[in-house]
């Protein structure tokens, strides 16, 4: 699971960066709303953890860009503003929880864990047309057929399948699924959706990856109903 901290104060984010790779989740932190932003709209993320008061643009002012651009990785607000007013406005921009500073530690990570289990982990698949993605076995299952993804075919498959219909570049795919600090190209990014839709077509799956030139890959399913098989 991969935590984007977007907070001001360095040695804050710093240190809830550490408190949570120490319990095995991916930290980046960057330190102004801009970068934030920026970051945020990769889609890439699987919380972001955001302060509201920041230099640049504010809390609110990110929350609603990212939601503006249909990226719907579940936001945890962080702020000393604790009035009514204040989680009002944080909630309407687009965030999933307000949690107000100083805070417990323990209080964060309960709303860390329930905001990651609530985007995904509560469920045992994600579906697109007539095709799911089994969560535990790694299996592609369309009707009575089924076929086995290796670890990184499905680490894509389950991004595409998370973004439906968003369009996702091959770079946002290199840093999604190999990270940042990889060697990988798009070329690797090319091989796998190949593989993922010969696979696709081998279960009788009406999925497509479908390619969009110059921007990157999304899903498509033959017909207009998107309902699980």
């Amino acid at each position: 699971m991969k935590i984007l901290i977007v907070e001001d104060e360095v040695l804050l984010a710093d240190t809830i960066s550490a408190m949570l790779e120490a319990r095995g989740y991916e930290t980046e932190a960057v330190y102004d709303g801009e970068d934030g932003r920026e970051y945020a709209l990769t889609g890439i993320y699987d919380l972001l953890i955001l302060d509201v008061m920041m230099p640049k643009l504010d809390g609110y002012q990110v929350a609603r860009a990212v939601r503006a651009s249909r990226v719907s990785t579940p936001i945890l607000m962080l702020t000393a503003k604790s009035g009514l007013e204040d989680r009002v406005e944080g909630l309407d921009s687009g965030a999933d929880y307000y949690l107000t500073k100083p805070f417990d530690t323990r209080e964060l990570l309960a709303c860390v864990n329930a905001l990651l289990r609530r985007q995904g982990n509560q469920v045992n698949e994600l579906t697109y047309g007539n095709t799911a993605l089994d969560l535990g076995s790694c299996n592609l299952v369309c009707g009575e057929r089924s076929v086995r993804l290796s670890a990184r075919e499905f680490d894509v498959m389950r991004y595409l399948m998370q973004s439906r219909d968003r369009v996702l570049s091959k770079e946002q795919i290199l840093t999604k699924v190999w990270g940042y600090d990889s060697n990988a190209v798009e070329n690797h990014v090319e091989v796998y959706v190949g593989f993922l839709r010969k696979k696709l077509a081998s279960i009788g799956s009406n999925v497509k990856i479908e390619a969009i030139r110059r921007l990157g890959y999304h899903l498509e399913a033959a017909d207009e109903d998107k309902a699980s098989c």
